[in-house]
């Protein structure tokens, strides 16, 4: 089982000032190994298909809607589910030391979203985009399986950051926590690319 970690918006708690209103997370998870590189393989084979070089990087923001249409197209017929959570970060809602500091605020956010998720983790290889220091991810790795693992159960056998530019399943994590980031900003083409997927949508929740 492997599941793929992404994030629309910042960190960032001063709306006012510049910060995104929202923060997005989304996890991708495959249960089937062979489903998890048929669907990689369709996302390379695309860019051939696009005229793309074979490192162009499907990033949500900057593709254009004719790519974002065909990268949709590409990946719903493969099995894979998904979660996606939405923090809300006005000041007036948000509160909290946890949220005052970048590593804080992910690993709070990442509790949020592999708590709703454990039911449907078994074993897993999480993969996350390799941003931050290698301190922090050893630190959230450390974080996460403390949470979810215990003597009789291993809900997460490993942690692995990847550039997102060389994971083609951590832009389709991306592409997901992008359209929800979306949805909550009102953006009129949200529900037109959610619905590309929606069917394999296991939650969505907005918080506060």
């Amino acid at each position: 089982m492997y599941a793929f970690l992404d994030e629309a918006g910042d960190t960032g708690l001063k709306v006012k000032k510049g910060s995104s209103r929202f923060f997005t997370i989304s996890l991708v998870i495959f249960t089937d190994g062979a489903e998890m590189q048929a669907c990689d393989q369709r996302i390379s084979a695309l860019r051939k298909e696009l005229g793309k070089h074979q490192n162009f990087e499907f990033h949500f923001h900057d593709n254009n809607p004719k790519v974002r249409e065909a990268f949709l197209s590409a990946v719903s017929p493969f099995g894979f589910m998904y979660y996606a959570f939405v923090l809300n970060k006005d000041p007036d809602k948000l509160w909290g030391d946890v949220f005052k500091d970048r590593e804080s605020f992910y690993k709070t956010v990442c509790k949020f979203i592999f708590e709703n998720a454990r039911q449907h983790l078994r074993d897993a290889y999480v993969i996350i985009d390799k941003s931050g220091s290698r301190d922090f991810q050893a630190a959230l790795a450390k974080y996460v399986k403390g949470m979810l693992n215990t003597d009789s159960e291993k809900i997460i056998r490993k942690f692995r950051a990847e550039r997102s530019s060389q994971n083609n399943l951590i832009q389709l994590a991306d592409y997901i926590a992008s359209i929800y980031h979306r949805k909550a900003l009102n953006k009129k083409d949200a529900e037109h690319y959610r619905r590309s997927l929606a069917l394999k949508e296991i939650q969505f929740r907005k918080w506060p």
